[in-house]
């Protein structure tokens, strides 16, 4: 597992999406691009966890931060967690490889049941800055414990109001 440092560029990823494909270096966002790995349609925190954020997509997007949701999940997977969650802004992102996944720092599980995928990854969120560096970064290993997206809400507008930079660069 790498880890990723605040400050410094991203690993290279490009996604393919529900809608297109998503490249990282090719965002630009007017404050941060905002990604989220949820661990896929078998998950019901992811579920839940995705529709808040679908609820506060024009939210962020107010504020000047880029959403996407991805994960393992194949495409096929991807179109029935958006349709029956019920996602209508979020842009869901498919095919996240181990390779990608293991770059960004993410937790890999196997699956344990027949409900989930043979792997998977664990959540995590990125906030990345225009020019492809890493804000700050959320990771868990196990699927509780994330950000909540109002409380990511609040610190866009505090990083915002004073300029504040990222940390844990050291």
């Amino acid at each position: 597992m790498t880890a990723l440092t605040p400050r410094q560029s991203v690993p290279e990823l490009a996604i393919d999406t529900l809608s297109g494909t998503w490249i990282v270096r090719d965002r630009n966002p007017e404050r941060f691009s905002m990604i989220v790995v949820y661990r896929g349609l078998h998950c019901p925190i992811c579920k839940s966890s995705l529709r808040d954020l679908d609820r506060k997509f024009d939210d962020f997007a107010n504020r000047g931060v880029e959403v996407l949701a991805l994960s393992v999940d194949t495409e096929e997977r991807a179109r029935l967690a958006k349709e029956e969650w019920g996602i209508e802004n979020v842009p869901i992102g498919y095919g996240l490889s181990e390779n990608d996944a293991r770059s960004w720092g993410l937790y890999v599980s196997t699956g344990i049941s027949e409900k989930e995928p043979p792997i998977f990854f664990e959540p995590g969120l990125f906030l990345i800055k225009p020019d492809a560096t890493l804000y700050a970064a959320s990771i868990q290993s196990m699927p509780f414990a994330r950000p909540a997206f109002d409380d990511l809400l609040s610190a866009v507008d505090f990083i915002v109001e004073n300029d504040y930079p990222a940390r844990g660069e050291a």
